[in-house]
């Protein structure tokens, strides 16, 4: 895990907020994209040709522990769960 905090902070992760473009607008991860968690079935290509690690998040972690099990059935690794926003943006100010 330490090495994703470490990847998080010197900006060499790919984060994706999974929630919708709603919640994404009213407050976000600093340089995550937004790809709704309805959507990540059909942007398999586009997500496996990020940069590595990527880090999902939503609102719980609920969301994001979904879109990972997704990527993940679709031969996508180093993908990890990042929880929810305020803990994201927790792991940043630490």
């Amino acid at each position: 895990m330490e090495n994703i905090i470490n990847a998080i902070k010197n900006k060499t992760a790919t984060i994706i907020d999974v929630r919708s473009p709603m919640e994404f607008e009213s407050e976000h991860f600093p340089g995550a994209q937004n790809i709704q968690l309805e959507e990540v079935n059909l942007k398999i290509i586009e997500i496996g040709a990020m940069p590595k690690p990527i880090v999902v998040y939503c609102r719980s972690g609920n969301r994001s522990g979904m879109a990972k099990t997704i990527l993940n059935q679709q031969g996508i690794n180093e993908v990890y769960n990042g929880g929810g926003v305020y803990e994201m943006l927790n792991m940043i100010a630490n």
